[in-house]
């Protein structure tokens, strides 16, 4: 085990390297887990009764060790992930996540969003009301629905909301329930 963590401090070291030649200042290496690896081994009893015996014997260790990277500068993390292939290079034991793309506007966009939201409202039920011959008046009352951040171009939608992680151009929808008095 002792020889493992050698390694995997190595490996961070060739991996910080590589973070900081590409730019990337911004990071953060998690602590290192240790998952113990066992297999099962049957002995044969000699107790009386003859039944076989199964115990499980550790076999060995698995270090492993997180680096998370964030940036806004998204054409430069694009790069970095298809540049880490020269980690596997220099001997660096990793697997990726593909990036995630979060949209982190979204708070401030609510308001306006929202207020959007209600006009588009308004402009249905003034179409609805006026075909069957009536007004509307005034906004009664208006409820936050959830909000869809999803991938440009797509259909889905959640009761929950979306927030599509995987894709860089988005689509953000919100909804509103609005009540109206009418004349």
């Amino acid at each position: 085990m002792l020889e493992a963590q050698y390694n995997l401090k190595s490996d961070v070291e060739k991996v910080e390297r590589f973070l900081t030649t590409s730019g990337m200042t911004n990071y953060l290496i998690g602590h290192i887990a240790i998952k113990e690896l066992q297999a099962t081994e049957e002995l044969k009893a000699t107790q009386k009764g003859g039944s076989d015996i199964t115990r499980q014997k550790t076999v060995g260790f698995r270090l492993t060790q997180t680096v998370e990277v964030r940036s806004t500068d998204v054409d430069r993390i694009t790069r970095l992930d298809q540049e880490s292939t020269t980690l596997v290079e220099q001997g660096v034991m990793f697997t990726s996540s593909p990036p995630e793309y979060i949209y982190t506007k979204a708070g401030e966009a609510k308001v306006e969003m929202l207020a959007e939201a209600t006009k588009d409202a308004r402009v249905r039920a003034e179409q609805i009301a006026s075909q069957g011959g009536r007004i509307i008046h005034q906004l009664r009352s208006a409820k936050m629905g959830v909000f869809q951040i999803s991938p440009i171009y797509s259909l889905q939608t959640s009761w929950d909301g979306v927030n599509d992680t995987n894709s860089l151009e988005k689509t953000i929808t919100a909804v509103v329930a609005a009540n109206f008095s009418m004349k």
